[in-house]
């Protein structure tokens, strides 16, 4: 690995200049130093900030993007769980070659937007018929060669989904190509960690309460010896809460903290149906709550308790979801626009004084490497060399202070500065363009034609 040289670097304590960052074969950081020369390095006169981690992804669902917006023609009858139901009716027809070309196209958009990389919450491990492939990681390996094929870092989130609802509700057919058991899901999780390696990080994703049983999630938990990310979808909607109180009189996140060992492990995607009660005890675990803005806006989920969090040291991060849009600079400005809009005043998760686009990019990124389970931690020795290249010659940045370039690349939404990416030391995105787009653009409008025709 060449090392690199940026005029102008965010690191951990705040934007440096002359920044020489030394890699190793592995695409690990050894060496990073400020006010330093070049030495005849590969130098970046731009601005450069650490990359980001989406932490909630269903790959699959970017085709969907813009097929499920109109009204159903019941006054206020539309929701997640009409959305639901198309979802299911697409992914019916989902192959596995189908399934790499959409991830491949997806991870190309992610790294665009400024995201380095992601977890995959994957769930769809059956053929067509809701059979077992002949080999159990047919559907998850698509997905490693897709993030390879980008050159996107990826953590792999094999999902255990069993029933409809909570109480044992028996999976509908629309569900059968997600099923499984613990140990089965476990065997896969042994299988595609012995294959990978350190190449790749799997955890596991026990998908939600009301699609894992009691004891299966325990199961499951207990059978995860060797540890890493666990995620799962929680709270999303006032109808699972309500569900959920039904079924145990808890509320789905005080249950999980009463029945489980909640840790840094854990990252609890949604959340954003909790009491006060549940979002102190949440924060205090060191979990994290993966948060997906235009993915919660769009299927009308609610606002995250985000203050509250916050002000008693809860981590965040941020996911796409449902792929609806690929840029981490607008999950984060979505983050904050929805607390303004909320609570109708401006800068919400900023110290007075403080820079607001600094201040969620940082909380983002520190969340996003301990969901992960990978060190994307920014800029600094130990960690992946991850970075994302801005143009402070774009639109969105001309003309502004150092200090204020992280607000201009959220908030200044006139185009997306990022210019180039680097992922482990290798550059992926350069002047906007990745090296294989084209190539896997026409696999994906091959995979769209096969989905949505016929």
């Amino acid at each position: 690995m060449r090392p690199w040289f940026a005029t102008d670097c965010w690191l951990p304590q705040g934007w440096a200049s002359n920044v020489r960052c030394e890699v190793d074969e592995h695409g690990v950081i050894t060496r990073i130093d400020a006010g330093a020369t070049d030495g005849g390095c590969e130098r970046i006169d731009a601005a450069v900030i650490p990359g980001m981690c989406d932490v909630h992804s269903h790959a699959f669902q970017r085709a969907m993007a813009g097929l499920a917006e109109r009204g159903d023609g019941q006054q206020r009858g539309d929701s997640f769980w009409s959305w639901r139901e198309l979802m299911y009716r697409f992914v019916a027809r989902l192959t596995p070659e189908a399934l790499e070309y959409i991830a491949a196209q997806l991870y190309v958009e992610l790294l665009k937007g400024g995201y380095t990389s992601v977890c995959e919450f994957h769930y769809v491990h059956r053929d067509v018929n809701g059979a077992p492939y002949a080999n159990a990681g047919e559907m998850s390996e698509r997905i490693i060669a897709a993030a390879r094929k980008a050159g996107i870092g990826l953590t792999l989130l094999p999902v255990l989904y069993m029933t409809a609802n909570f109480g044992g509700v028996q999976p509908h057919a629309g569900q059968r190509r997600f099923l499984g058991e613990p140990e089965t899901l476990l065997r896969l999780v042994q299988q595609l960690r012995s294959r990978h390696g350190d190449s790749i990080c799997v955890g596991v994703a026990p998908h939600s309460l009301r699609a894992v049983p009691p004891a299966a999630l325990k199961a499951l938990l207990s059978g995860f010896a060797a540890g890493g990310p666990i995620h799962i979808h929680i709270a999303e909607q006032t109808r699972e809460v309500s569900d959920c109180v039904a079924w145990s009189g808890q509320r789905p996140v005080q249950w999980l903290l009463e029945h489980q060992s909640v840790t840094q492990d854990w990252c609890l995607v949604h959340a954003t149906h909790m009491t006060l009660d549940e979002t102190g005890a949440l924060a205090h675990t060191g979990a994290v709550a993966g948060l997906c803005p235009s993915t919660e806006a769009n299927l009308g989920d609610g606002f995250f308790a985000l203050p509250a969090y916050i002000d008693q040291a809860g981590v965040v991060a941020i996911g796409s979801d449902s792929n609806i849009a690929t840029s981490c600079a607008e999950e984060l400005r979505w983050l904050e626009y929805g607390q303004r809009l909320q609570l109708g005043r401006r800068n919400v998760i900023a110290a007075a004084g403080a820079s607001a686009g600094e201040a969620l990019y940082r909380a983002a990124l520190r969340g996003g490497a301990r969901a992960s389970g990978r060190p994307v931690h920014g800029l600094r020795v130990g960690q992946r060399a991850d970075i994302v290249v801005l143009d402070p010659e774009h639109p969105s940045l001309i003309g502004r202070e150092r200090a204020t370039w992280l607000d201009a690349y959220l908030f200044c939404a006139h185009g997306s500065p990022v210019r180039d990416v680097m992922v482990g030391g290798q550059w992926v995105i350069r002047n906007g363009r990745h090296t294989r787009e084209e190539g896997i653009a026409r696999q994906y409008a091959t995979a769209l034609r096969e989905l949505t025709q016929g």
